[in-house]
């Protein structure tokens, strides 16, 4: 398989996707989106894997949300992609946090089995900061990871988090320095392999029940702004962020 925004490869019954982009961030765009897919799918059909690593290419960043560059059309059709395979696929998967995981990049660490972070990855949401209006079970599933104080906090004020502050938390199960991170994640998968396949199969799938109700709930994005992605509100947010200022959204909520 031939890719050209990630990396895949697979290697001792586990298979590692990074994410390849490393001069914007590891920002993901439509053709991300769609490699992340094919990996994804591929290494599920596998049974010979016991595990699925994602992590992001150099030392600075897991990755930085949806590449501002493309329209959000791209990113909400990829996102989709990806978050229901990530809940659905019969391997556990682990985030292996290299760095920054804001906007998409937090929520594809959190949709993960396990995560663990290197001493200096940054978790974040950027939804209300560039006015996108991501919403519904991308959403809700951080308040069962973080309850709902926390998950309200961190997707609405769009805050930067430590990686011993998501640890507290909950939402990484590990943290250790950068130069361990990849034999650590490795680790993990590996002790995989000594249990049962089968069993570790009906736990993943359990543990996703309880939040399949959400997930098939209409996105209120739709439900309260259709067009809100085309809207002058959602520009004024990508256009910012382009131009390295801060949005003024206050004409807005008159």
């Amino acid at each position: 398989m031939d890719f050209e925004d990630i990396i895949y490869e697979k290697k001792d019954g586990l298979a590692w996707i990074t994410i390849n982009r490393p001069k914007v961030a590891n920002a993901c765009r439509g053709k991300t989106w769609d490699e992340l897919t094919r990996a994804l799918m591929d290494a599920g059909g596998d049974r010979a894997l016991s595990a699925i690593i994602i992590t992001g290419a150099g030392e600075r960043h897991f990755c930085a949300g949806d590449d501002q560059r493309e329209g959000r059309t791209a990113f909400q059709y990829g996102m989709g992609n990806v978050q229901q395979l990530l809940r659905t696929l019969p391997h556990p998967v682990i985030a292996a946090v290299n760095g920054y995981a804001v906007g998409a990049g937090s929520w594809m660490h959190y949709f993960c089995d396990f995560t663990i972070a290197a001493e200096h990855a940054i978790f974040g949401q950027n939804g209300a900061r560039v006015g996108s209006g991501v919403g519904g079970h991308v959403v809700t599933y951080l308040a069962q990871i973080i309850g709902q104080k926390r998950a309200r906090e961190m997707w609405m004020f769009c805050r930067r988090y430590t990686a011993q502050e998501a640890l507290s938390w909950g939402l990484v199960n590990k943290v250790v320095p950068l130069s361990q991170l990849h034999a650590e994640a490795e680790a993990w998968g590996k002790e995989l392999q000594s249990l049962s396949p089968t069993c570790i199969k009906i736990l993943r799938y359990s543990f996703n029940q309880a939040a399949e109700v959400a997930s098939g709930l209409t996105s209120p994005s739709v439900l309260i702004a259709p067009d809100f992605h085309s809207s002058e509100e959602s520009q004024e947010g990508r256009n910012a962020f382009r131009e390295g200022r801060q949005p003024n959204f206050a004409r807005f909520r008159r």
